[in-house]
């Protein structure tokens, strides 16, 4: 059994992936966040710029906020140029990052399928096509027979309250490993002499004369050349201590997961109209989530009837699923920006920077965003696939509304 496969045996690890080391007073660099994005960050300055003093803090176990809740799906669909741009890099990324990482992280690309149930979700489903072909992304419309050749378990009856109109599917997309992700970037990262600190909460940003100069934590202060925040639903607090407000809303996300089962669900399927999304884990078991609860908050965990209302949806769509059992839900905390597009970039403080505002799709630009944020960290300008996501596009008016094509959740 191929280990792209549910259910096939998972790879060992080496005894021990990187160091544990105490913090130096001074780095050149200090990434304020050790999940995903701040370890893709850390690795890409290693790797493309040979920046290498540099600190990556983690108020907790490292990886331990939404890189180890997310849901995994990875793909590259969206609607605008500029989205398409910086999530097709990232995929690109992903389809060579475990011989990059010399790591194993279980990427498989099984596709994904968005469905459409109404005459407009048809329309819109057809314009998002058009537009990721025109951007080099692969993309197909499916009718109802074409969404049961790929997903056989799919309901495309039309006697149900959501008919099954057809679908887009991007054959390339797919899930990987959320931890081992994680844990290839951190051992990488590790590798190049980067310090990576576990248990050590920033408590301040110093700024002297417009510029930062450290950050105060848990474990003492620690002088920085350059300050990166990377720390999804937490970075407007972080931010507000150098005097910026952030237009970032927190909520928690929730999702969960089944019992083990044998291999039946060979793809990713999303639904905007019944609101769910399901996929099946390589041990076995269905990943299943929705849309944010909708009040503001840092817990991670959220309403039970966010549960209710996706396992109905689940239902709908796939009843072979009715015997099966919620084994676990749990909840993560993310940033939505006004567009439900990122912001990646510049701050109004000299060598201060910003990568937040991924909502609740952050997981799939992994590789890429760690790439543009480390060229923009290195080089204190935007890569050309990050400058579309600037600060200063809430002033200017220059959104990437990406509401539509950010699905359900993912």
């Amino acid at each position: 059994m191929s280990p792209s496969t549910p259910g096939a045996d998972l790879p060992d690890h080496p005894d021990w992936l990187w160091r544990t080391p105490e913090p130096k007073r001074s780095y050149d660099v200090v990434i304020v966040g050790g999940g995903g994005h701040g370890l893709a960050t850390a690795h890409y300055l290693a790797k493309n710029h040979g920046v290498t003093n540099v600190a990556v803090l983690e108020k907790g176990w490292l990886a331990g906020g939404n890189m180890a809740r997310n849901t995994t799906i990875i793909r590259s669909n969206y609607l605008w140029d500029e989205s398409a741009g910086i999530y097709e890099h990232a995929l690109g990324l992903w389809e060579n990052l475990e011989e990059e990482l010399d790591y194993p992280i279980l990427f498989s690309q099984r596709g994904v399928l968005n469905l459409a149930h109404s005459l407009q979700d048809v329309r819109d489903s057809v314009r998002r096509v058009e537009a990721n072909r025109l951007n080099g992304v692969d993309a197909e419309w499916l009718d109802a027979e074409q969404v049961e050749e790929v997903c056989p378990i799919v309901n495309i009856s039309p006697d149900v309250r959501y008919p099954v109109l057809g679908g887009t599917y991007q054959p390339r997309a797919g899930i990987a490993k959320h931890d081992y992700v994680a844990w290839g970037f951190a051992r990488s990262a590790d590798a190049a002499g980067i310090d990576i600190i576990q248990n050590c909460e920033v408590t301040g940003l110093d700024v002297v004369g417009g510029r930062v100069v450290g950050v105060r934590t848990t474990l003492g202060p620690i002088a920085a050349g350059k300050v990166a925040l990377c720390s999804a639903g937490h970075t407007s607090v972080l931010a507000a201590m150098a005097g910026i407000e952030l237009p970032l809303q927190s909520h928690p996300l929730q999702a969960l997961v089944s019992e083990l089962l044998e291999p039946v669900h060979p793809t990713v399927v999303m639904s905007n109209a019944v609101h769910v999304y399901v996929s099946q884990a390589h041990k076995g078991e269905l990943v299943m989530g929705a849309g944010i609860d909708a009040y503001n908050s840092y817990t991670q965990r959220g309403a039970f009837h966010i549960i209710e209302e996706q396992m109905s949806a689940a239902l709908e769509l796939f009843p072979v699923f009715a015997r099966a059992h919620v084994l676990r839900t749990w909840g993560g905390i993310v940033d939505v920006s006004p567009d439900a597009s990122p912001i990646v970039g510049l701050t109004p403080v000299d060598n201060l920077y910003l990568n937040c505002g991924w909502g609740t799709g952050g997981f799939k630009a992994t590789p890429g965003v760690g790439w543009v944020y480390a060229h923009t960290i290195a080089h204190d300008t935007p890569h050309p696939l990050n400058a579309p996501f600037s600060l200063d596009r809430f002033t200017t008016g220059a959104l990437v509304d990406e509401h539509g094509a950010a699905a359900v959740a993912h």
